[in-house]
């Protein structure tokens, strides 16, 4: 059963972090600064969590690495014992509490890796995820809000938002770019299984276009809980928006994925059919680095009225991510881009993906490097540096 609490602080609204791959230098699954990251982002004030998802890599999934994950990411957020933590079978299933053939060829400790003084023994394949550090409410002592990533056609869709169930997730963030036919009935069987997040991802990084009548439709089906909106694109935004306003339901909350957009589309109120809806909350691969100060202005944004500097802000916020989302080459070095802020701070040692042909685009170091010096302000560097030997540890 999804947690109540939880649930409820997805619909006033939460920074949600896309959840990155940590690997090692040979490319092997790197379970210490997976976890650190983990930290990183509850400390920082995340409400939630977004694991298996497109800044994770889909790849997880071909590589023995989907359980894996999720299993590390929901530990670290909600040790056994914990409150909100995993379902009573799953803490009396030890398997579920650890990484599974630790065996695998992707399955890492790097021990080679230098560790930070006091950073404490080296994690073994049957440590115990237990937390000596962030609360597992996260720092504002409310529950995180767990969401995997589901994807694929219906029958593996079923098979991954079950295990997301049964691994204590809250909600599965459903991704239709597999699924070309029989679009609605596939959403409803997911939604039988768990609460459902809408994903609209744009075709660049390998979404669909989806157009009004699809989430109109989309809005009639019983425990859909949420949209995460990342189409790019002004014209299929308010698609999105204006179908919720129609359909009547006030359950549904919607989620800003336009990485691009994300100071406007918080800011901005929406109205149709003499109703007024906002975006609420990201869910975003940008807020997977410079997490503190988007917690920071998330909160601004949820009272604010548009002002000149709030609106300077977003060009701001909007020319970052373009850096990091290498923009000028159709996104070729989105992932990559996010691991080399987070390189940058320390939480990972490489831009190492999956796929061994993904990597920084043309100019795209030179960028990150003009977007540092350009808004400091928007960094978070100092708080990681304060707090990176401990979540290390």
């Amino acid at each position: 059963m999804a947690n109540s609490k939880a649930l409820d602080r997805f619909h006033r609204g939460t920074v949600i972090p896309a959840h990155p791959l940590a690997l090692t230098n040979d490319g092997k699954f790197d379970e210490r600064r997976q976890r650190a990251l983990t930290r990183y982002y509850l400390d920082a004030g995340a409400g939630g969590l977004a694991v298996a998802v497109h800044t994770t890599q889909f790849a997880i999934r071909d590589r023995g690495l989907l359980e894996p994950v999720l299993t590390l990411a929901l530990a670290e957020a909600r040790p056994r014992g914990s409150p909100n933590g995993p379902p009573q079978a799953a803490q009396n299933d030890e398997s579920r509490l650890l990484l599974p053939n630790p065996n695998h060829p992707i399955y890492s400790d790097n021990p080679t890796e230098p560790r930070p003084q006091g950073s404490g023994p080296s994690p073994t394949p049957n440590a115990d995820f237990q937390r000596s550090a962030p609360s597992p409410t996260g720092t504002s002592g409310e529950p995180v809000i767990a969401i995997a990533g589901v994807c694929g056609p219906t029958e593996q869709a079923i098979r991954e938002a079950t295990l997301a169930k049964d691994l204590g997730y809250d909600a599965a963030l459903l991704s239709m770019a597999a699924i070309t036919a029989n679009e609605i009935e596939h959403v409803r069987a997911i939604a039988e299984i768990i609460p459902v997040v809408g994903f609209y991802l744009q075709p660049a990084v390998g979404g669909r276009v989806l157009p009004y009548d699809f989430w109109r439709k989309f809005a009639e089906i019983d425990n859909v809980i949420g949209i995460k909106m990342a189409p790019f694109n002004r014209y299929q935004t308010i698609d999105v928006v204006r179908a919720i306003a129609e359909s009547g339901r006030d359950d549904i909350t919607l989620y800003t994925g336009n990485d691009e957009n994300i100071v406007l589309d918080l800011l901005t109120p929406h109205r149709f059919a003499g109703k007024t809806v906002r975006i609420k909350g990201g869910l975003l691969g940008h807020w997977a680095v410079w997490t503190r100060r988007a917690v920071e202005l998330h909160k601004q944004l949820q009272t604010a009225e548009p002002t000149k500097d709030l609106l300077q802000l977003a060009i701001e916020v909007t020319d970052s991510n373009a850096a990091f989302f290498d923009a000028a080459n159709q996104f070729h070095g989105c992932i990559p881009g996010i691991h080399e802020v987070l390189r940058r701070q320390g939480l990972l040692t490489n831009l190492r993906t999956l796929d061994p042909a993904e990597s920084l685009g043309l100019g795209q170091l030179d960028e990150i490097d003009r977007v540092y010096r350009a808004y400091p302000h928007l960094n978070d560097d100092a708080f990681v540096a304060e707090n990176l030997d401990r979540w290390l540890q």
